[in-house]
């Protein structure tokens, strides 16, 4: 371990989904089913023994329309919708969190993807923190076009035990070569099925690769089509002719597939402090829960906690930084 601060940022709504389907059901003795609330808080604990966080965000889905959906109301459309079972554990792993002091960000047309992506650029980028360290748990990929030299995503693979962390040279692997920024531009062209995102009818994903690989970017694509550059008359005709046809389809695709980073949210990097937790609320939600095997592994967590405080040399640095 260094010395450098490190930053958890919480794709919940994902974590969440991901236990709820991943664990048998589990009730309390009034037959309150808490299974997500378990995986959740499984996944919680492992993240903070394995990257002794100093700070830690939570970010949900609101449950609205989102400004992707008014742009293109098939959005997601095919996705079916969470059992009833799943949305009714939310508000407990929002009062788990807040026993934790862990904050929680959202905002009404908004995905939690967009939240992420504000706060995992806001702190290095706006030298709240330089140099600080983003890590977003989440339970897919969508996240990995943040991956960066200050952002990493540690990601569910299968289970909720089974993890990947991704950095920028594992990005490239996973994608052939592209960089975490290109995974737009190949969305833009190959669609992503889990979102409804169009992308390019005719288009897989070797040739959306490939097409990225040779043009850098899908403006780059475009602009040399346009140009009738050297490179651009190697592709076939039949390629050339589907992407003039689809490029409006393109363009929209890749503004779905974007994830934004400056959504207006009123981040206070001091309010995402850890470790000063009240030990004795978060044992009696437990308790309330049944989760009893979750408690003795609180005590290490206070562990780690002296080691963080006794290897730090200074405070804790944060200041509140409003965007609107």
């Amino acid at each position: 371990m260094t010395n450098e601060k490190r930053l958890i940022v919480i794709d919940s709504n994902s974590i969440i989904h991901r236990a709820y389907h991943a664990l048998p059901p589990l009730t309390t003795k009034k037959g309150e089913l808490v299974n997500a609330v378990y995986g959740f808080l499984l996944v919680f604990l492992k993240v903070i023994r394995e990257f002794q966080p100093d700070y830690i965000a939570a970010t949900f889905d609101f449950p609205a329309p989102t400004f992707r959906h008014k742009k293109y109301k098939e959005y997601k459309a095919k996705r079916p919708p969470a059992p009833e079972e799943l949305y009714l554990q939310i508000p407990i792993v929002k009062e788990v969190l807040k026993a934790f002091s862990v904050p929680i960000f959202e905002k009404e047309g908004f995905e939690a993807d967009d939240i992420i992506g504000t706060i995992s650029h806001l702190a290095p980028k706006k030298q709240i923190l330089p140099g600080i360290e983003t890590i977003i748990l989440s339970g897919d990929l969508d996240a990995l076009q943040l991956v960066d030299s200050h952002t990493k995503v540690y990601a569910l693979r299968k289970g909720v035990k089974d993890t990947i962390l991704y950095d920028e040279n594992l990005v490239k692997e996973k994608y052939q070569g592209l960089t975490p920024e290109q995974i737009l531009d190949f969305k833009a062209l190959r669609g992503d099925p889990s979102d409804n995102i169009p992308g390019v009818t005719g288009i897989g994903e070797k040739t959306a690769t490939e097409l990225i690989k040779n043009f850098g970017s899908l403006e780059n694509l475009y602009k040399e089509l346009e140009e009738n550059s050297e490179k651009a008359k190697k592709l076939k005709p039949k390629l050339k002719e589907i992407l003039f046809k689809y490029k409006e389809q393109a363009f929209l695709s890749k503004g779905l597939a974007q994830i934004k980073k400056d959504v207006p949210i009123d981040f206070n990097l001091n309010r995402c402090q850890f470790w000063r937790y009240d030990k004795k609320r978060a044992i009696q939600l437990l308790k309330k829960f049944e989760f009893h095997s979750l408690i003795t592994r609180l005590p290490s967590l206070e562990r780690e906690k002296i080691k963080k405080e006794n290897s730090e040399n200074g405070p804790l640095i944060g200041e509140n930084l409003k965007l609107w």
